[in-house]
């Protein structure tokens, strides 16, 4: 069976696509090894790959790639968002797929590479089945527990009466860990009228989606305040569930949430005025505002 290689590095992608036949299918899967769709996307592309005889020369070839560690390739490709798909043949891109629906990566592998063994209905293993046990089975199963008298009762069938006394605190220490973090992140939002968290600095950014929307910020003028996530993985992890975003960057106007970078984009080709409200500069100048939202990396001893 085909397998899914993995892609470390510029150099090896493009020995590996320079030695294929103009024949022969690529599957190029874009991923962040932090975003959870991609983990799911990864499981679908190994299994799809599986489906798949070895053949020599090869009729279609499996590879997976971190969007984030090789931006030249993700930029070269449009790479907005994770997960992304790109079918390729003969160095041409035949379509391109963002997301993690199973049934519809199979659809569109199959559409360009031909239909492999048998995936499922999904692309994905068949599920388990799980045969119900008897009530009998259950009882048997269940351990005795002694009463106050010496007597043993099954307690497979008890539930907590309203009156049993409580089996742990209402309010856990992680629980309030968390409504800390989601203040946090409320106020961090509304630091500047617009908020960039992102990976990096806007003078040094640590990838290529974060490089691209501050290059927008600043053709349009526009004056932001920014937050490096990577500086501090509370505010990195809490944003994916306080913004529902899994990915960076993260825009934010207004301490309301824009989107990444596909959305901003999105967002100023159906209104070239959308940053406006928020220009400070001359068009090409803009920059950083809100310095106390400036979260950078701590600086590492010598």
């Amino acid at each position: 069976m085909s397998t899914v290689t993995d892609v470390t590095s510029s150099s090896a992608f493009e020995s590996h696509i320079s030695s294929l036949s103009p024949h022969t299918t690529t599957i190029i899967s874009f991923l962040t090894p932090w975003a959870v769709p991609c983990a799911q996307m990864s499981l679908i592309l190994k299994t799809l790959a599986s489906s798949y005889p070895p053949q020599n020369p090869p009729t279609v070839t499996f590879l997976s790639l971190d969007a984030e560690a090789l931006p030249d390739i993700s930029e070269s490709y449009d790479v907005t968002a994770v997960p992304f798909l790109v079918i390729q043949r003969d160095g041409k891109v035949l379509e391109k797929v963002s997301g993690s629906d199973a049934g519809r990566l199979r659809e569109v592998v199959e559409r360009h590479a031909g239909k492999g063994g048998n995936t499922g209905k999904d692309g994905l293993p068949p599920a388990l089945e799980v045969e119900k046990r008897s009530e009998e089975d259950e009882a048997r199963q269940t351990p005795a527990q002694p009463d106050m008298n010496g007597q043993t009762n099954n307690l497979s069938k008890y539930a907590p009466g309203a009156n049993d006394p409580a089996t742990a605190p209402e309010m856990s220490s992680t629980q309030g860990q968390a409504e800390e973090t989601e203040t946090r992140l409320q106020e961090l939002v509304k630091a500047a009228p617009v908020m960039l968290f992102m990976k990096g600095t806007p003078s040094s950014p640590q990838c290529g989606f974060s490089k691209t929307i501050v290059g927008i910020l600043r053709e349009k003028g526009v004056r932001y305040g920014f937050f490096n996530i990577l500086a501090d993985e509370d505010v990195r992890s809490g944003m994916k569930t306080f913004s529902d975003w899994p990915t960076f960057p993260q825009l934010y106007a207004g301490g309301e949430f824009v989107g990444g970078l596909d959305i901003v984009k999105e967002e100023l080709e159906s209104n070239p005025d959308f940053f406006a409200p928020y220009v400070a500069a001359p068009k090409g100048h803009g920059g950083m505002a809100a310095p106390e939202a400036q979260k950078q990396p701590p600086t590492a001893s010598t």
